[in-house]
C-alpha cells in the first residue's frame, strides 16, 4: 500500500516567520520528514530553505542573520518604498541550490499576480526570485518581476497559510504553521489612525488565514499575538515561541502520520 504523502505549509507574517524555525526544529528532532513544502512570504523563505536541504540548525543560523540592513533597502519605483533585491543577496549566499529544479523535495512559493488578478503557485524556475515575489508587501516593497515578465507580490492577499496549495501538489496530510491566526494585542492604542489601520489589516489577514486552516490536518499556532510582524529584533523570542507550540502538537503529529 502506498505510503501518503506529507505536507508542510507555512504562513506569512512579516518578522513572525522566525516562529517558523522553533517549530521546523522540533519536527527535526523528531525526525519528521515532509514530501512537499509550500510557503507564503515569511514562510516561502523557512520553507524554500528546508527544501533546498538545509537542516533545522543551518536555518537557524541564517535566520540569526537576518535583519532590516540586508533584507530591504529604499527604492525609487512608483511601485513600492522598498525593494527586497537585498534579500534575494542573502539567501543566495546561504541557499545550498538556487533552482526549483534542484530542490532535495518539491516546494510551492505562493504569489499574486497583480496584472491577471490571479495567485500564483511558483513551482519552477528560479528559487530566489519565487522567494522574492511572494514576500514582496504590496505597497511596502516593489513587485518582483519574473522569467515570464508577470509582476507578483505577496501570496499573502490570497492565501496567508497555504494549506490549498499543499493539497493542489498531491499531499495527503497537511501540517500547518499558522503564525497570523493568534491575532495581535501590540499595538498600545488602536484608536489612532496607524492603530487602525494596522489593526484592521491584520484582522483580514488573520481571517483569510484561518478560512484554510480547515485544509490542513493539524494546525501549529505559535503565541505570539503580543509581537508586531516588523520587530526583526525579537527573532529570539519568535523562535522560542515557535519551538513551544510545536511541543505541545508534537505528539498529534507523530500519531497522525505513523
Amino acid at each position: 500500500m502506498p505510503s501518503k504523502k506529507i505536507g508542510l505549509a507555512l504562513s506569512g507574517g512579516g518578522a513572525r516567520g522566525f516562529a517558523h524555525v522553533g517549530v521546523i526544529r522540533v519536527l527535526a528532532e523528531h525526525n519528521i520528514r515532509f514530501d512537499l513544502v509550500t510557503g507564503t512570504s515569511a514562510g516561502s523563505i523557512v520553507g524554500g530553505a528546508l527544501a533546498a536541504g538545509m537542516t533545522a540548525s543551518e536555518i537557524e543560523t541564517m535566520a540569526r542573520k537576518m535583519g532590516y540592513t540586508n533584507t530591504m533597502r529604499p527604492t525609487f519605483s512608483t511601485g513600492g518604498l522598498l525593494s527586497n533585491a537585498p534579500l534575494g543577496k542573502l539567501l543566495s549566499r546561504e541557499f545550498p541550490v538556487l533552482n526549483f529544479a534542484d530542490l532535495v523535495v518539491p516546494f510551492g512559493a505562493v504569489a499574486y499576480d497583480l496584472r491577471a488578478g490571479t495567485e500564483v503557485l511558483q513551482l519552477d524556475g528560479d528559487l530566489i526570485t519565487a522567494i522574492r515575489a511572494s514576500c514582496a508587501v504590496p505597497g511596502l516593497f516593489s513587485p518582483v518581476t519574473n522569467a515570464e515578465g508577470r509582476d507578483l507580490v505577496d501570496g499573502g492577499i490570497t492565501s496567508p497559510l497555504p494549506a490549498e496549495a499543499a493539497r493542489a501538489m498531491g499531499a495527503d496530510i497537511v501540517i500547518g504553521v499558522d503564525v497570523l491566526s493568534c491575532g495581535s494585542n501590540a499595538f498600545a492604542d488602536p484608536w489612532t489612525s496607524l492603530g487602525v489601520g494596522l489593526r484592521s489589516v491584520l484582522s483580514l489577514i488573520r481571517s483569510a488565514s484561518v478560512a484554510q486552516h480547515h485544509l490542513a490536518d493539524i494546525v501549529i499556532e505559535p503565541a505570539i499575538a503580543h509581537l508586531r510582524p516588523d520587530q526583526i529584533r525579537k527573532r529570539e523570542e519568535f523562535i522560542a515561541l515557535g519551538d513551544a507550540a510545536a511541543r505541545e502538537r508534537i505528539d498529534e503529529i507523530l500519531s497522525l502520520i505513523e
